[in-house]
């Protein structure tokens, strides 16, 4: 068997961008490759407003993807919200509703909220929120959002992230039981990445130190 890790982050703004050529490949995946979602936490906690030039390199990023891939993006977020540079509350929700195995409708959530909605998943009242839209247990998901098992989780997916052979968000990387590969991600042709994909599951081995790879 094979794990194919995701590092992502739902505030990630690329994230957004390669959402459904992600759909297309995670859905094409072989059989003995099993998924699992690892969480980058981009920004952590600040209760501060975001600065005006931290707007606009943001603001600036929303703008550059939407050229580049047709993404769409709700623009009155920054007329509406008081943005804060904190991705770590979402990262939270997501581990969150993952205790109610409802960790990627609360990953598409919170993206939705923030790209589409102009809500800002930075505020505990906008996760609440979508807790309830999703119909989960809001009296559990408060605790759990809250709890140190919930941080000591999201430490334990930052470290691993910032270990991984990977630049940046997202990305991805193959284990094969032994090392840890990064593999191509090509955000408009998911075809690439499945090719990249296949041809290291059947490398006869995989070496220390070649193309990047970590052993765990």
């Amino acid at each position: 068997m094979f794990t194919l890790y995701y590092y992502h982050d739902p505030m990630c703004s690329w994230c957004w961008g390669y959402r459904p050529t992600a759909e297309l490949l995670f859905s094409k995946l072989p059989e003995n490759v099993s998924l699992e979602n690892v969480l980058g936490g981009l920004a952590p906690d600040d209760h501060e407003p975001m600065s005006v030039e931290m707007r606009a390199t943001i603001s600036g990023h929303w703008k550059r993807i939407q050229e580049m891939l047709g993404t769409e993006f709700n623009f009155d977020f920054w007329r509406i919200c008081d943005p804060r540079r904190s991705t770590y509350p979402a990262c939270r929700a997501v581990i969150a509703a993952s205790k109610q195995n409802r960790e990627e409708d609360m990953i598409l959530a919170i993206q939705r909220a923030y790209y589409l909605r102009a809500m800002s998943p930075s505020d505990p009242g906008t996760l609440e929120q979508l807790a309830q839209e999703l119909e989960l247990d809001v009296t559990n998901f408060d605790i759990d959002l809250r709890s140190a098992e919930t941080e000591t989780a999201l430490q334990q997916q930052i470290a691993h992230s910032r270990s991984a052979p990977i630049q940046g968000f997202p990305a991805l990387a193959l284990h094969n039981g032994h090392h840890l590969a990064p593999v191509h991600l090509d955000y408009r042709n998911h075809e690439v990445t499945l090719r990249h994909l296949q041809a290291l599951m059947l490398a006869e081995y995989w070496q220390p130190g070649q193309a990047s790879l970590l052993k765990l």
